[in-house]
């Protein structure tokens, strides 16, 4: 007896399906890629499932582009809000706000374009006149695979730095517990490991393509080169990173006696000015026991906004942060925030207090998050998340770097997310920075993958400059990160105490072409990627006044 038809798995169905189950697998295995599950080794193949589906699936019919770009949207849509689900759980429960709930599937829709635009780029454009895709010449394979990866760095780049900006979790920035790996960062910043990722993940398709393809009597007799190419272009890089471990020579330094007080303030509790003194008995405590401490602390750090309110809106703030920073031998380095008459702005910022100097040093932060420091197209949104962003706060312009009495060096003070950035940290160390401090406040978001997330992405920034990196947070990761990318945890997160450690400063390590010369890979993928974009325009164009002529002479022999 006849199965029924209607039981039957037809080729048609199983042809359509089967690309969108490549996107969504693409989507799962880039999520895993990053805190809370951190296993970036699956960056090496993450992308292969979303780029079978652009290059093999959809090559004829109608509206071939639109149904590549729709492949990446899916991708991108389960990666973006799966990975920062954190920014709907958390914050909607700390404000009981169920419209919160929104907020990373509404990122999710706005990030899912540029994952769209990557998949309409290799499966519409790069590979559009193989139409076989057997991929069956080296020099081309190659070319194809370095376009693909400089259009993924190029819209990590925008997306960076498009709407106040939002880069997180770039691709490259799952490497950043592969030592050896990382080490490029020197010269190509975080875009240099995205693109060696992406073209990984190209290469492989295409070999693999290509093999599949060539299996038969002329197998052994053809050379592929671009695989060899391609594997020695990665070993090339591991070993120079094994190298650069091995050395561990960053020239002559000073130890930075390094104090961080993490005092886990739950954020329901940390600007409520009914808790005022509660804060500051517990803060008083802890760096009462971080002078007893010997040696000597020489910089004592308090996370970002450590207290209430600003330490300038009251004489009982401003004194208890003044009596607090006396009572130290060192230097007392904390996060705040200011009111300026003259501008009528409010800044988040960092100050300085040694017991030289009068007044405080100020540094206003440069870089402010969306949705966290300042509400974009507020009539837009107040009526939704109008509670989470109450007030703005206004951008800083100066690149300000302190001077420590003792020992003699240099710090740069990154706030909150500004320790994510590449561009704007290398700008510190061109000033003269020979070490960076993070103060932030991860406590918004609870006991999410927020905190690891934000580490994650910010241990690159002591590899692209050679800088060590000290971070202190309100509920952690309070920790420090070498110039190699090593990571030394002070404190478990959600744990109050304080950490006293000895810090290598270089002070006299040159500056690295990454601080020099800065994002250049991504300008260079940027041109590339247009340069792609605009022969493929002529070839099109080209192409419709030759089916035009066509037609015209089909139609005068008739």
């Amino acid at each position: 007896m006849s199965e029924p038809s209607s039981f039957r798995l037809r080729p048609s169905a199983l042809s359509r399906a089967w690309p969108w189950l490549a996107a969504l697998t693409s989507g799962g295995l880039l999520t895993l890629c990053f805190p809370r599950w951190d296993q970036g080794w699956l960056a090496w193949l993450a992308l292969t499932p979303l780029i079978c589906a652009a290059f093999f699936s959809h090559t004829a019919g109608r509206r071939v582009g639109l149904r590549k770009a729709a492949l990446g949207f899916v991708a991108g849509l389960v990666f973006f809000t799966s990975t920062f689900h954190w920014l709907s759980t958390t914050l909607s429960e700390l404000y009981q706000n169920p419209w919160l709930l929104a907020l990373a599937p509404l990122v999710a829709l706005v990030f899912g374009f540029y994952f769209a635009f990557w998949t309409w780029f290799i499966g519409a454009v790069l590979v559009r006149a193989d139409a076989a895709r057997k991929f069956p010449r080296s020099l081309s394979n190659l070319a194809t695979a370095a376009a693909g990866a400089s259009a993924w760095v190029a819209h990590e780049w925008v997306r960076e730095r498009l709407f106040g900006g939002f880069g997180w979790n770039g691709l490259g920035v799952a490497l950043h517990r592969d030592l050896p790996m990382i080490q490029i960062a020197e010269f190509t910043g975080v875009p240099g490991l995205s693109f060696l990722v992406v073209f990984a993940n190209l290469m492989a398709v295409i070999v693999v393509r290509r093999i599949i393809g060539e299996i038969g009597p002329v197998f052994l007799k053809r050379v592929r080169w671009e695989f060899s190419l391609s594997i020695a272009l990665i070993v090339l890089v591991w070993a120079y990173g094994v190298r650069q471990l091995w050395r561990n020579d960053l020239g002559p330094g000073v130890p930075l006696r390094v104090v961080a007080v993490q005092p886990n303030i739950p954020q329901t509790e940390k600007f409520d000015p009914a808790m005022q003194e509660r804060i500051f008995s517990e803060l008083a405590k802890l760096t009462g026991l971080a002078a007893a401490t010997r040696p000597a602390a020489q910089l004592v750090l308090w996370p970002e906004s450590s207290t209430p309110r600003s330490m300038f809106a009251d004489d009982q703030s401003y004194h208890f942060v003044l009596d607090q920073a006396r009572a130290l031998s060192g230097a007392l380095l904390l996060g705040s925030t200011e009111f300026d008459p003259d501008t009528l702005a409010d800044y988040n910022i960092a100050a300085l207090l040694t017991p030289r100097a009068g007044q405080p040093r100020i540094y206003r932060k440069m870089h402010l998050v969306p949705f966290g420091e300042y509400l974009p197209l507020r009539p837009v949104f107040e009526p939704f998340c109008g509670e989470l962003v109450p007030s703005d706060f206004r951008a800083g312009t100066e690149f300000t770097v302190f001077d420590l009495p003792d020992p003699r060096i240099r710090i740069a003070a990154l706030i909150c997310f500004e320790d994510t950035l590449g561009e704007l940290t290398r700008r510190f160390v061109q000033k003269g920075a020979q070490a960076l401090v993070n103060l932030t406040n991860d406590g918004w978001f609870a006991q999410s993958a927020a905190a690891e997330q934000h580490l994650a992405n910010a241990v690159l920034r002591a590899v692209e400059n050679r800088r060590p990196l000290i971070r202190c947070g309100n509920t952690g990761v309070t920790c420090a990160v070498d110039a190699y990318g090593r990571v030394d945890r002070w404190l478990r997160p959600f744990q109050q105490g304080f950490a006293a450690r000895d810090v290598h400063v270089p002070t006299a390590g040159p500056l690295t072409f990454y601080t020099r010369h800065g994002d250049w890979l991504s300008h260079l993928s940027m041109l590339a990627t247009a340069g792609v974009l605009v022969r493929a325009l002529f070839a099109w164009w080209r192409g419709r006044g030759a089916r035009r002529g066509s037609l015209a002479d089909g139609a005068a022999s008739r």
